[in-house]
């Protein structure tokens, strides 16, 4: 019953995240990639600072360090995705950095030097199936479609990376905030280098920028590694799968991107990726309650 609360939170975190696709779109029409990213994550840590101060306060050596590893990656991941939005559809990117699906299970095979089990292994087949019906409309490949392969390896890595911290540690809260940090403090640190920082301009983008830190950072980056304590890494590799199909629907809605037939395919796929293993728990149930009244 834990993982189940614990799964519906993890589902919540990856939706939340994948609105962020459609706001940094129509930021970075006027902000470079590093800017808006230090201004993103260095508001939402400031506001996770000022609400768990007390916690804050107590925080150890391993939560700090734990928090780092996770952000740098993390860093990675959306360096590489907003360089990627650039150049293409807000959900094309999103479809292509969720290959992690497939990813994770295989990068923790190796991992563990053992096998996937059959489940997982179909799961992922269904959910990367879906996927490729969501990107069927994809033509050549092109630099934003590397950019968006490279996050979602790294994105894979750091699902595996998150699952082992989280087990290890008591204070899960703690290290998404440091995490959040770390992430605004490299990216700001990135954006001197390479950009010319500055903040918002309108009031419009100050919304959007508002919701990325409020929304999709201090609710979807900071609870992940609190979600993933109590959920296996393949598992959440398979949750990603919603992070594409949330971010399709809302790139037609509201960026007017195609939609077709074949998308819709992915959807379902994608859906049933997800709820698979639930309908094949719940057999097992049934089977062991049946065999226990007989």
């Amino acid at each position: 019953m834990r993982e189940r609360k614990y799964e519906l939170l993890l589902a919540a975190v990856i939706a939340s995240r994948a609105t962020s696709f459609i706001f940094s779109k129509m930021v970075l029409a006027c902000m470079d990639t590093f800017n808006l990213l230090a201004v993103r994550f260095l508001i939402a840590f400031a506001l996770m600072a000022i609400l768990f101060f007390k916690r804050l306060r107590h925080i150890g050596k391993c939560e700090i360090i734990s928090g780092a590893a996770i952000g740098f990656l993390y860093f990675l991941v959306m360096s590489n995705e907003l360089t990627a939005l650039k150049t293409m559809d807000s959900s094309t990117v999103s479809l292509l950095e969720n290959c992690s699906i497939i990813f994770v299970p295989l990068f923790g095979s190796v991992m563990r030097r053992k096998l996937p089990s059959r489940e997982t292994v179909l799961c992922a087949f269904i959910a990367i199936l879906g996927v490729f019906c969501l990107t069927a409309q994809i033509g050549k490949l092109t630099v934003g479609m590397l950019f968006a392969l490279l996050a979602a390896g790294i994105y894979a890595f750091a699902i595996l990376t998150t699952d082992k911290i989280s087990h290890q540690s008591a204070d899960t809260l703690c290290i998404g905030i440091v995490q959040v940090g770390v992430m605004g403090a490299l990216s700001l640190l990135a954006s001197f280098l390479f950009e010319t920082p500055h903040l918002p301009t309108a009031n419009s983008q100050w919304l959007y920028i508002l919701i990325l830190a409020v929304v999709c950072t201090g609710f979807g980056f900071t609870l992940q590694p609190v979600a993933q304590r109590y959920v296996p890494a393949d598992r959440t590799g398979l949750f990603c799968a919603i992070n594409p199909a949330i971010a399709s629907v809302l790139g037609v809605v509201v960026l007017h991107e195609r939609f077709g037939l074949l998308s819709m395919l992915g959807l379902v796929l994608i859906l049933l990726s997800i709820a698979l293993p639930y309908i094949t728990q719940s057999r097992k149930r049934h089977r062991t309650a049946d065999s226990g009244l007989k």
